[in-house]
């Protein structure tokens, strides 16, 4: 139930104790890493009760997701900057910057293998976090197909797919991360207006 602010017997939440948990959560996750993370340690480090953690998410690894989701809608921007160059460019480089923060690559990688071993969690990873950031980048493509500057061969899959695909290798096959060099090659890459082959 990822950046919702009803829990599922309808009952509203409350926001402090919400961004509280979502906070605690990710800090004990990048302090003492997945495996070692409880509700109980979520509940005492946020100042809640353990029922209120479990009233609210079902797993642990929901409440990793509803936060990392909730820190990349916050800091990758999908702002209409005026040309697809630019706004690609801003996603690219607030994608890397999040990266690039403390504990973001061991929460991923952590939420990818708990996915792995869990379908009803991977159907919750892939709705709450995979598919959000897809259609974030796919809005760029969109917007830049009704203005009029997306290359004629790129779909928004597409853009999608290369991106995320180059995010996610280096993630979890590598200790690199998205550098400036990077950001550069990708967004020449899909902005490329040539259709040469």
């Amino acid at each position: 139930m990822t950046n919702a602010t009803r829990t599922a017997s309808g009952r509203k939440r409350n926001e402090e104790a919400r961004l509280a948990i979502l906070t605690a959560a990710y800090e004990l996750t990048a302090e003492a890493g997945y495996p070692d993370l409880t509700v109980e340690g979520i509940a005492a480090r946020a100042g809640a009760g353990k029922q209120t953690v479990y009233r609210w998410w079902p797993t642990k690894a929901d409440i990793l997701l509803e936060a990392l989701a909730l820190k990349a809608d916050l800091k990758v921007s999908t702002a209409d900057q005026g040309s697809f160059r630019a706004e690609l460019d801003t996603f690219l480089r607030d994608s890397a910057t999040l990266l690039a923060f403390p504990g973001v690559v061991p929460v991923l990688r952590s939420l990818m293998a708990e996915a792995q071993r869990d379908a009803d969690f991977r159907r919750r990873f892939q709705d709450g976090f995979l598919t959000r950031r897809r259609a974030a980048l796919e809005t760029i493509v969109d917007r830049a197909a009704a203005r009029g500057d997306k290359p004629p061969h790129l779909t928004a899959d597409l853009a999608a797919d290369v991106v995320f695909g180059i995010v996610w290798y280096r993630v979890l096959a590598t200790e690199r991360l998205l550098e400036d060099e990077d950001v550069t090659a990708i967004r020449r890459l899909l902005t490329d207006r040539s259709g040469k082959e």
